[in-house]
């Protein structure tokens, strides 16, 4: 993900010209991303998705004897394809394979740290089911990508979905009511490590979430989760050791008041300011987010994730942390990468050249139908503001097309649909009044 130097320098003479280009390549994404002076076009984007493409056909050559081979290059080369990929969503072509590459990536990371620290619920896992789901039909339905490309993907696929069954395993023992006590106690230990991250550190809070999990130890019998009869239920192991969790991390946590020594500071503010920044995007998504953004902050997490020392942080002296940073860091880096996961899905399918009137159609529809949840309006007149938007907005197409210069950006289909939708709602509103408007018969 990074250019970190746990791989080597090629040793093969032949795959310098390939590093050198690949390195090339990825400052042209590098200077393409960062402009911000014009849209990004399709164009642009495929020529360098063909540049990136070649250069696996030559290394691939290469290493025809040597397949596992894993160097420089290989670094330099993911970090293209992570650029082109969220490029591919920027452009709002998010159905198309490339652009699946950066969401595998982020989900590899989000199971690795649940296989790691154990702490997550069933409603994680299913959402990620649904996501590699969605990834996989879009591979299968594919015909106009390299295949060597597709079968990186779904090679990717396959490791997390091999993952994704390991994790499954202690949730099917869940049984009764067992479920829902283990996702009230992992959003319990969520809320705490949320409290112990915040600026201003408020033991009224933590003492709160406590007491939560006091609530959930009242339903224990002899310190065990029992059935209608009596009976242990299945699933009492897994979640008395999350509660016994709630109560040791709650009990940490107001001993050390977010106090974070010195010396893991650095990497300390450095995670909760990628946190506090992707927290701020996700709520201003649709008028703030561009995708290929996502490429810098997740470079910087997994700089952070993979300087870790079997697992665990050091400082700039090689001191393990304790307990205490241990789930502290871990839990902003998780929580960054969960940010980054939900923008991903979240992308609309459409350009950046279209997303400002994508977002103005959204905004309009969203008025009108509250406009005719509350009972519409009393005269035509009221309709005048939508009109004239939808008028303004209409002008912009040429021939039932709306052009960024002379390209047709990607997600003309989902902006025209959402444009007819609001001319339907205002139309409804419309006949509304005037049937309101019209005497009764026999008056």
């Amino acid at each position: 993900m990074t250019d970190t130097p746990n791989l080597p320098h090629p040793l093969d003479s032949r795959e310098e010209p390939i590093l050198y280009n690949l390195m090339t390549i990825r400052d042209d994404l590098t200077h393409l991303k960062q402009d911000r002076t014009t849209y990004v076009k399709s164009s642009d984007v495929m020529e360098l998705y063909e540049r990136v493409v070649q250069q696996v056909n030559d290394l691939n050559e290469i290493r025809a004897d040597k397949p596992q081979e894993q160097n420089r290059v290989d670094r330099v080369l993911d970090g293209c394809f992570q650029l082109i990929s969220l490029f591919f969503m920027t452009i709002g072509r998010n159905n198309d394979a490339p652009a699946a590459y950066a969401l595998t990536s982020t989900i590899k990371r989000l199971l690795d740290h649940f296989t790691q620290v154990k702490l997550y619920s069933a409603k994680d896992l299913a959402h990620v089911t649904r996501t590699l789901e969605n990834i996989k039909n879009i591979m299968n339905k594919e015909s106009d990508y390299d295949a060597k490309l597709i079968t990186l993907l779904a090679n990717r696929v396959t490791m997390c979905e091999s993952l994704l069954e390991e994790l499954k395993v202690p949730l099917v023992r869940l049984q009764g009511h067992m479920p829902k006590l283990h996702e009230t106690l992992i959003s319990i230990l969520r809320s705490l490590s949320l409290a112990n991250t915040r600026s201003k550190f408020s033991t009224t809070e933590v003492t709160k979430l406590r007491k939560q999990g006091e609530e959930v130890a009242a339903q224990q019998v002899d310190g065990k989760f029992v059935g209608e009869y009596g009976n242990v239920i299945s699933g009492n192991e897994e979640v008395c050791e999350l509660l016994a969790l709630v109560f040791q991390w709650s009990d940490i946590v107001l001993e050390r008041k977010g106090v974070i020594p010195e010396s893991f500071l650095p990497q300390y503010k450095t995670l909760v300011e990628i946190r506090n920044t992707l927290e701020r995007i996700s709520l201003t998504q649709a008028w703030s987010l561009r995708e290929t953004d996502l490429y810098d902050y997740q470079r910087q997490l997994d700089k952070i994730d993979e300087s870790r020392v079997d697992y665990n942080f050091v400082d700039a002296d090689g001191n393990f942390a304790d307990l205490y940073i241990q789930r502290t860091l871990l839990y902003l880096i998780r929580r960054s990468y969960g940010y980054i996961y939900y923008l991903m899905v979240s992308s609309e399918p459409v350009s950046e050249a279209l997303l400002p009137v994508y977002n103005q159609l959204q905004t309009l529809k969203r008025c009108l139908v509250e406009v005719q949840n509350s009972g519409g309006v009393a005269s035509a007149r009221e309709l005048y503001p939508y009109s004239m938007k939808l008028t303004s907005i209409e002008s912009m197409r040429v021939d039932g097309k709306f052009m960024c210069g002379d390209e047709i950006p990607e997600g003309q289909g989902s902006v025209n649909d959402l444009l007819h939708e609001c001319y339907d709602i205002s139309y409804e509103l419309q006949v509304a009044v005037a049937n309101e408007s019209e005497p009764e018969k026999g008056e």
